[in-house]
């Protein structure tokens, strides 16, 4: 699947952390995986692409490699990954690592050795077309960013500001992700909050960090969505893990067991005591390991869900958690003061994820006015942060008009409004069947496109344009946007400006063909 525009060539390596490794040595590398998880994410920065067996357009490895413009190819089922032997197989050819390949992410074609690449460039006459299109069209186009370098990035290309930033991708850090794993795997509150004042900081200089880059344009940021389990090893890996910990510890044990010994046996000098000492101290370490590892794997065994896409995630986690929502929140609040105090002019937002009900929204936003409260009178400044709710399952749709009451804006989440209204799994989906109901026979295609590409208007089309209705029957002003992938696909853009959406949101490549879209969309009304 052509998953993330661009092309690239680069070393096979098939983990994170080797790819990060010799992609700080200054090595092109192409991160080869099955699939991708967040504990992958600090190989993503160093890779110049990504390629996986599994996955579809809308997964970890397609997501996260649009945004940070990317090449990826996902789904490429006729290569067989194999991480432990890192070998990828393709029928009769074998790829070891650091064997060159090339991935085109705009055809979903993988190559075996170097291609020519071309470095693509904005022209003159490019530039003054796209602000003629700016100029004319009624639809903002902002772009999905998580980080300050992605921001300046979807500034360069023309991005009227931040409509997704997902607070995740923050998590996933390597400096922080121990930190994350802390706070998950805490037994008490306390020592969640002791974890959670920890991120606060980093949280803190994350959202400085981003809404500088785009002063004064608007960020919209999106509280946690995705399960904790996500920002765990699987239970595979970490029994494999343990396996060989294991192991590793009875050797360890027999090796403390001969230097014991060897003091008693004739003929051999008296052992120098460090090197009991130091044994002692690698079996203490270890066991610490061990029992780290362990109590991951209780975790993640606890935290199992029979579908977690649809389980305890997003508000549902901010609500019996409310410590995690209270960090993210506060760390957006003093951002917005310091900035204030700095004399930089933004606009921060703030969005609920997975939001089905009225009460859920209504909750948060004790949390965030009680906060916003506290804030001004610590920093002495008045801060003006729009609270929002994305609306991405079917019965927030349904009840937009009461969410509204306590939304400033709503953001339609496209992805998981999609995947809710077909009842399809999106990865599940792409590699399966959805070829096949796209494929034409006898001139009448199941699905005339991918409705994980181009929005599906008789169905999701019809939702948002109910959920907007609602929406501006409570609030005529009340501000509507859309950060699915879908709000980068012109032939969804020219819905969107139907219905009357404020803006639409996309991976920073695609904002260019988007603000285009956007004007042509005007002109054919």
């Amino acid at each position: 699947l052509a998953a993330s525009p661009g092309a690239a060539s680069g070393l096979c390596i098939f983990d994170a952390d080797r790819a990060e490794m010799l992609g700080n040595e200054g090595e092109k590398v192409i991160l080869v995986r099955e699939e991708t998880k967040p504990e992958d994410i600090h190989g993503f920065f160093t890779s110049v692409g990504i390629l996986t067996s599994r996955g579809g357009k809308t997964s970890h490895a397609a997501v996260v490699a649009r945004g940070m413009g990317k090449p990826c190819v996902a789904g490429a089922d006729g290569i067989e990954v194999d991480v432990r032997t890192r070998r990828a197989i393709i029928g009769n050819l074998v790829l070891h690592e650091g064997d060159i390949i090339t991935i085109d992410g705009s055809t979903g074609k993988v190559y075996e050795g170097e291609l020519n690449t071309i470095e693509p460039e904005f022209s003159d006459d490019l530039k003054t077309l796209l602000s003629w299109a700016d100029e004319f069209a009624d639809l903002g186009v902002r772009a999905n960013a998580d980080t300050p370098v992605a921001a300046q990035k979807a500034v360069g290309f023309g991005a009227q500001g931040i409509g997704l930033c997902r607070t995740e991708r923050m998590f996933n850090d390597v400096d922080r992700l121990p930190i994350v794993i802390d706070m998950i795997l805490a037994n008490t509150k306390e020592a969640r909050e002791e974890a959670l004042n920890s991120l606060l900081p980093i949280q803190r200089e994350d959202f400085i960090g981003i809404f500088k880059a785009m002063s004064p344009r608007p960020v919209t940021v999106r509280l946690l969505d995705p399960p904790l389990h996500e920002f765990l090893p699987t239970e595979l890996q970490l029994m494999d893990e343990l396996n060989h910990l294991h192991e590793y510890d009875h050797s360890m044990h027999g090796k403390r067991t001969v230097l014991a010994t060897i003091p008693y046996l004739s003929g051999h000098e008296v052992l120098d005591s460090s090197m009991m000492q130091a044994t002692d101290k690698e079996l203490s370490q270890l066991e610490m390991v061990i029992a780290k590892k362990e109590l991951m794997l209780k975790k993640v065994r606890e935290l199992n869900e029979a579908n977690p896409m649809l389980g305890h995630r997003g508000v549902r986690l901010g609500l019996t958690n409310p410590e995690i929502y209270g960090m993210q929140i506060r760390a957006i609040l003093e951002a917005a003061a310091v900035c204030i105090k700095d004399g930089i002019e933004i606009t921060p937002e703030m969005m609920v994820p997975q939001v089905c009900s009225g009460r859920e929204l209504e909750d948060v936003r004790v949390m965030f006015d009680d906060l916003q409260t506290e804030i001004e009178a610590e920093y002495g400044v008045k801060l003006s942060v729009k609270f929002g709710s994305m609306m991405e399952v079917v019965r927030a749709c349904l009840r937009a008009d009461d969410i509204a009451n306590n939304a400033e804006f709503f953001s339609f989440g496209t992805n998981d409004l999609t995947q809710a209204t077909f009842s399809f799994s999106r990865e599940d989906a792409e590699n399966k069947f959805l070829p096949s109901y796209n494929d034409a026979e006898e001139g009448r295609p199941l699905l005339i496109h991918n409705p994980f590409e181009v929005l599906d208007t008789n169905g999701v089309g019809a939702l948002m344009e109910l959920a907007v209705t609602k929406g501006r029957s409570v609030k005529p002003d009340l501000k509507v946007g859309i950060c699915g992938e879908q709000g980068g696909h012109p032939d969804s853009i020219k819905f969107c400006h139907k219905i009357g959406l404020s803006y639409v949101s996309c991976s920073g490549p695609r904002v260019p063909i988007a603000r285009l879209a956007a004007a042509q969309a005007k002109l054919q009304s």
